[in-house]
């Protein structure tokens, strides 16, 4: 984990992705999990499947290029 926000914060950091071409992966469950991790916090095994998802979806996004 490497960001973290909640409410104003969270749309700010939306924001920014959005001005910078950053694409936004959406998921609210998975969201509402990762939210309870610290930063720099390992993900714990009970996450990796949320993880893997992110990951191939980056990996998807590397292939359109």
């Amino acid at each position: 984990m490497t960001a973290l926000g909640e409410g104003e914060s969270a749309q700010k950091m939306l924001e920014l992705a959005r001005e910078h071409n950053i694409p936004i992966y959406k998921d609210p469950a998975m969201a509402e999990a990762l939210v309870k991790l610290d930063i720099g916090q390992e993900i714990p095994p009970e996450l990796y499947r949320a993880a893997a998802e992110i990951l191939a979806f980056i990996y998807s996004l590397e292939r359109q290029d």
